[in-house]
């Protein structure tokens, strides 16, 4: 990975990395991390994903997270669609996104449907994919998505924030964030524990979805069930494809690396990436 110059959105320095083709020679896979995530956590995915398909890939960590500068805390309920609507076209402008793929893990998994689901309007439909001034929305992966509040994945925070209290874990993802790890914890376990959370829901944006769509899902992950799969295909206008992967939890690009490597390969190369 090649670190980029600062990208600098809403008077915050976001830190980014690329690997592959430039943006003028080949699509770009635009990848959005998980609720505890930054660029660095996607570890060589990225790099071995752009190899695969050819593409360039696009790695930021959004504000408060790894590198980047922190955010305000605590989050809005709506920090999704704030990232989905005001941050992420920022981005993709400021690097001269052209022809992309969103690859989005959990939360950025949802921010991608968010910002994929407002950009019908542009499009021709699913062959051509979303339009958002001059990039061109080719294709969203979405690995664990969340399209509403489950009370599973409410569980499964309220585990994974005792177990923060402990210790190691804080230890393993201040590797990650350095001294603003509590920061980046907690600032994603209130909100989404917070009461108001529980009425999130993102299914109204599906609808707006032509781009083709892949799901990836572990079966057994501790953060949603199939719920959230069947309820994007159900309603999202574009083809969608799913894999539901056995013996795999929240993070099928590392726990079963090849196959979900295989799946968005071929994804992508069916999409014209």
């Amino acid at each position: 990975m090649t670190p980029l110059n600062d990208i600098r959105v809403g008077g915050k320095r976001l830190e980014a990395l690329w690997h592959g083709p430039s943006p003028e020679e080949a699509a770009t896979l635009v990848f959005l991390h998980e609720g505890l995530g930054c660029a660095e956590m996607w570890h060589d995915f990225p790099a071995r994903l752009a190899d695969a398909s050819g593409c360039g890939a696009l790695v930021y960590s959004r504000a408060g997270y790894g590198g980047s500068d922190p955010c305000g805390l605590p989050r809005p309920v709506r920090f999704m669609h704030d990232e989905a609507l005001e941050i992420l076209p920022r981005v993709l402008e400021r690097v001269g996104v052209r022809d992309f793929f969103l690859v989005g893990h959990s939360d950025g998994a949802s921010i991608s449907l968010i910002y994929s689901g407002t950009r019908s309007g542009a499009g021709s439909g699913a062959r051509s994919g979303n339009r958002a001034g001059g990039a061109r929305l080719k294709g969203l992966i979405a690995l664990a998505p969340h399209a509403l509040c489950e009370e599973a994945t409410l569980r499964a925070i309220e585990e994974i924030s005792e177990t923060f209290k402990k210790g190691p874990l804080r230890r393993k993802l201040a590797k990650y964030h350095g001294a603003g790890v509590d920061g980046a914890f907690w600032g994603w376990s209130d909100v989404w524990l917070h009461p108001d959370f529980k009425n999130w829901n993102i299914e109204k944006y599906l609808p707006g979805i032509s781009a083709p769509v892949l799901v990836v899902q572990g079966q057994n992950d501790p953060y949603g069930t199939r719920v959230h799969a069947d309820s994007i295909v159900a309603r999202v206008r574009g083809s969608v494809e799913t894999l539901m992967l056995e013996d795999c939890g929240h993070s099928p690009h590392q726990e079963k690396s090849a196959e979900t490597l295989d799946a968005m390969t071929r994804f992508i190369r069916r999409a014209g990436g």
